[in-house]
């Protein structure tokens, strides 16, 4: 994360906590109409086994987290806060997200070029102290945790029931496009400072 998320999510990870929930990483993306500041959320880990983030745990975060953001106001000008869940291709925001999902792909994008790429996806092979170990190509190479900019998981479609038939086909019979499955996001409009606009949350 950058060093705004890093200080927006150490603000904003107490208040998510308290609500039962975790925060997982904060994207901020700012842009010249106003900045988008997006929360992914998901269960406890001692919840993993039996339910998953929904709609409900959304639009809980989202108003509380609004509330907060408007007494703080660490967001200069006008913002859009989203909060969604991680879905299938789920943000690796922490070295320790990329230890829970060795074994599985993932794909990131450097912060410094690394054998004169700065995008890679390979398998996460293993976790080596402070650096990843990805096989990419039938070849391992190690990133260090630090330079690694932003990541995801790579889901695998065909496991999920969500890969065309073939080539240049549809999906098998019954099965959901993958915007369906990947998050419920809920959200408001800060239009100036103590003036917000709410946005009705939905699921995508």
């Amino acid at each position: 994360m950058s060093d705004k998320a890093n200080d927006i999510a150490n603000l904003l990870a107490p208040t998510v906590q308290a609500l039962g929930v975790e925060l997982l990483g904060i994207e901020y993306l700012p842009a010249p109409g106003g900045a988008t500041v997006r929360l992914y959320i998901d269960v406890q880990e001692a919840e993993r086994a039996t339910r998953h983030v929904n709609i409900e745990d959304c639009e809980a975060v989202s108003r509380e987290v609004s509330a907060q953001l408007d007494v703080e106001d660490p967001i200069t000008g006008n913002y859009t806060l989203e909060v969604s869940s991680p879905g299938v291709d789920r943000p690796l925001f922490q070295l320790a997200h990329y230890a829970r999902f060795v074994g599985e792909s993932a794909k990131v994008v450097l912060k410094l070029p690394q054998d004169r790429r700065r995008r890679l996806q390979g398998t996460i092979s293993r976790i080596e102290g402070e650096n990843i170990v990805f096989t990419v190509d039938d070849a391992e190479m190690t990133v260090a945790f630090d330079n690694i900019d932003k990541g995801r998981l790579v889901p695998d479609w065909a496991a999920l029931g969500l890969a065309p038939e073939k080539p240049g086909g549809g999906r098998k019979a019954g099965a959901k496009k993958p915007a369906d499955a990947k998050r419920a996001p809920a959200g408001k409009t800060k239009k100036k400072p103590n003036q917000p606009a709410a946005r009705k949350p939905r699921a995508e």
